[in-house]
C-alpha cells in the first residue's frame, strides 16, 4: 500500500444539502485523514482549470456552471491508496449506477448535481490539489488509530 493524497470537492448542492459532514465522516470512518480543508466560492478561471480535461464535451459549460454557483468545500485526503479508496466510498459518477451506502448512490441527484468530485489519479490528484491549496496549508498528524493499522 501507498500513502497517498487526493483532491476532494464537495459541490453547490450537497453544501446547500448540509451534507459537508455526512460525506467527511464517511471518508474519516474509512481510515482516511482531511488534512486540508477549506470552503469556497469557486471561479469560473478555477473551474476551468479544475474541468480542463472536459473542455469541449456537450456537458462542459453546465459542468462549470454549476461549480461556480454557490460555495463548495474543497478538501485533501490521505491515507493508504486514498485514490482507490475514495473512488469506492463515493462510487461511480452516475448517481443512478452508484449503489446504495456509497456517496453517490446515497445523495447524488443527476450526473452533474452528484454531490462530490475526487480525483480519479495520482496525476489528476496532484494537479488538482495545486489548483486549491498550497503546499504550507496541508498538515500532516497521525490518527489515534493509526497504532493499530
Amino acid at each position: 500500500m501507498a500513502v497517498e493524497r487526493t483532491l476532494i470537492i464537495i459541490k453547490p448542492g450537497a453544501v446547500a444539502r448540509g451534507l459537508v459532514g455526512e460525506v467527511l465522516s464517511r471518508l474519516e470512518k474509512k481510515g482516511l485523514k482531511i488534512v486540508g480543508l477549506k470552503m469556497l466560492k469557486m471561479s469560473r478561471e478555477k473551474a476551468e482549470e479544475l474541468y480542463s480535461v472536459h473542455k469541449g464535451k456537450h456537458f462542459y459549460e453546465e459542468l462549470i456552471n454549476y461549480i461556480t454557483s454557490a460555495p463548495v468545500v474543497a478538501g485533501v485526503v490521505e491515507g493508504d491508496d486514498a485514490i482507490q479508496v475514495v473512488r469506492k466510498v463515493i462510487g461511480p459518477t452516475n448517481p443512478k449506477e452508484a449503489p446504495p451506502g456509497t456517496i453517490r448512490g446515497d445523495f447524488g441527484i443527476s450526473i452533474t448535481q452528484n454531490v462530490i468530485h475526487a480525483s480519479d489519479s495520482k496525476e489528476s490528484a496532484e494537479r488538482e490539489i495545486k489548483i486549491f491549496f498550497e503546499e504550507e496549508e496541508l498538515c500532516s498528524y497521525s490518527r489515534a488509530d493509526e497504532a493499530w493499522l
